[in-house]
């Protein structure tokens, strides 16, 4: 259940950013429409856009990806229009929304303590020199 809140924080958060980079057109009227559009925004992308990603698999190969850009944008647009207070001007401030809403979700949810480590890989076996020979 903290994971969902945090999530949800993350992408509260998230969308307040890109309301308030100015040139993008996305504005909301109120911080319970800012909480409303967060939580309809979570609960699409949890249940809704598994299926569109699957209905448009072909696509999203087609473009090596950059159709995801596109529902991403189609689902931020979709709540500025059902989410009474949150506004998304056009689809293309969509997209940028979905850009912002992306890299930060990204930012703010990467664990940042995760240590690569790299192996080595030792050769076992006899010696050099010491074992069987074998000629082909």
């Amino acid at each position: 259940m903290l994971s969902l809140v945090t999530r949800w924080a993350v992408l509260t958060l998230a969308v307040f950013i890109a309301a308030h980079i100015g040139f993008l057109g996305i504005g909301y009227d109120s911080w319970g429409a800012l909480l409303v559009a967060a939580l309809l925004l979570g609960v699409v992308n949890t249940f809704v856009k598994p299926l569109l990603m699957l209905i448009s698999l072909p696509l999203i190969l087609l473009t090596f990806g950059v159709a995801i850009l596109l529902i991403n944008a189609l689902i931020f647009y979709m709540v500025g229009g059902i989410v009474q207070g949150f506004h998304v001007e056009s689809f293309g401030s969509a997209v940028g929304g979905a850009v912002i809403v992306s890299i930060a979700n990204y930012l703010l949810s990467t664990d940042r303590n995760t240590v690569i480590v790299k192996r080595s890989y030792v050769r076992r076996g006899p010696p050099d020199g010491k074992g069987d020979i074998i000629d082909v």
